[in-house]
């Protein structure tokens, strides 16, 4: 061979990278200090040649073709994102080019299968219909929650709770963040005795079950994910709560009911579409009784000037397909152009940070369960989008924020006290 894999490393990433590699064909390159990679067969060039930088490199590690050496796969934080961050390879000049072309001939250039767990491409997904549409939309959450009730139960702990905790303290454990977010929620709808809740994107309904149980409603939960549903009736039905709770499977747009004292959309969304915004809580705003009380709260970014699809192409491909994500000022600005008057907002972004560091902790601590019930590869899919969500959370790269609306009446009426203090009355509560 012309070039060993070490030397072509050496060539085009840099010696002083950070990473060692160590290859197939018994050569090696990079740092001889730093972090192993291991290249176990061509198979793994070529995820590497024939995609850009971390999706190639994340096929490769998720088909086992690339081991990191010493990394905890179940909470690979830091090191994966120092990793990603490294491998990035310089252009090569014109003179280069005939010895890498060789070099790339030499090894089987192809393009390789890839992981069962990527999504198609976003063009590809046409297939399934238009961005948002109905049947897309489906596919989408099916793809992300739909892979084992078992495994999130593990992952996620005993709250079920798929969503940003809020630790009332940094002592606080992830059970009593979620119960305390769930609580928080409650106290910002104004949540009573005999109101009724309308829970959109209830996940494995946590805040249903929660608000009809402390706080005396009763509520309709819808999930699009059939999986979720069912666990989550289930538990309804465990819980004694059957005639006070509902879940159902189904999209929130097939909702008839009106006349809802609250509603509560907790991490739907990034799902729906930014351009879909305006429909999305026009339609909202109809289900509620005047002095009703919308509660938002989703992943944002940290500015206004990028409304739209994730960019990554890991998170795209593998964790959220057509997902999409604005800046909290772009939601209040629809919120109060389709008639809330909105009253309040916080961002909870450190709050995420902490939640998916836990939830990498739970991951790493069932980890030889987890591969057992979804799979390694999936394992490993989730290992790599915890740890990467942590770092964007923690280096203000997205945020998390809770943004509440009021159906004002005709006359004026909020029905909010003067100054409402949510905080302190949830942590009476605990």
């Amino acid at each position: 061979m012309s070039m060993t894999v070490g030397e072509a490393f050496d060539r085009y990433f840099g010696s002083g990278s950070g990473l060692r590699v160590e290859a197939y064909d018994g050569s090696v390159g990079g740092d001889p200090d730093g972090q192993v990679l291991r290249l176990r067969s061509p198979e793994a060039l070529n995820y590497l040649l024939t995609a850009p930088r971390s999706i190639g490199m994340m096929r490769a590690y998720l088909t086992g073709e690339l081991s990191i050496e010493g990394m905890d796969e179940g909470n690979p934080y830091p090191e994966l994102t120092t990793y990603l961050t490294r491998l990035s390879a310089r252009r090569p000049s014109l003179r280069e080019l005939p010895d890498l072309a060789r070099f790339v001939a030499e090894t089987g250039l192809h393009v390789p299968d890839l992981p069962p767990q990527e999504a198609p491409a976003p063009w590809r997904r046409l297939a399934y219909g238009l961005r948002h549409g109905r049947a897309r939309d489906a596919s989408a959450i099916a793809h992300h929650y739909d892979v084992s009730n078992t495994f999130y139960e593990m992952v996620l702990g005993p709250s079920m709770a798929y969503t940003c905790a809020v630790y009332p303290d940094a002592e606080a454990s992830l059970e009593e963040a979620q119960s305390y977010k769930f609580d928080l929620v409650c106290r910002k709808l104004g949540l009573s005795p005999g109101m009724r809740l309308l829970d959109v994107g209830c996940g494995w309904g946590g805040m249903v079950r929660h608000a009809v149980t402390h706080y005396g409603v009763t509520a309709l939960g819808v999930t699009l994910s059939r999986n979720q549903a069912r666990w989550g009736q289930e538990m309804i039905e465990r819980e004694g709560l059957t005639g006070r709770a509902e879940i159902r499977h189904t999209d929130y747009r097939d909702v008839t009911e009106r006349g809802f004292d609250a509603v509560s959309s907790i991490g739907l969304t990034e799902h729906i579409g930014v351009r879909n915004y305006p429909a999305y809580f026009r339609f909202l705003h109809e289900r509620l009784r005047d002095e009703g009380r919308l509660l938002n709260h989703c992943i944002t970014r940290p500015d206004n000037t990028r409304n739209g699809m994730l960019r990554d192409p890991f998170t795209n491909r593998y964790t959220f397909p057509d997902g999409e994500l604005s800046g909290s000022g772009h939601i209040v600005a629809v919120m109060e152009d389709t008639g809330f008057e909105v009253r309040h907002q916080e961002n909870l972004r450190e709050h995420y940070a902490r939640t998916t560091g836990a939830w990498s902790e739970n991951l790493s601590a069932n980890w030889e369960a987890c591969v057992a019930e979804a799979g390694l590869g999936t394992a490993r899919v989730w290992g790599v989008y915890l740890a990467g969500s942590r770092v964007n959370f923690e280096h203000n790269n997205i945020q998390l924020h809770q943004v509440l609306g009021v159906r004002t009446s005709d006359t004026g009426n909020a029905g909010l006290p003067l100054r409402p203090s949510w905080d302190v009355e949830a942590a009476v509560r605990d």
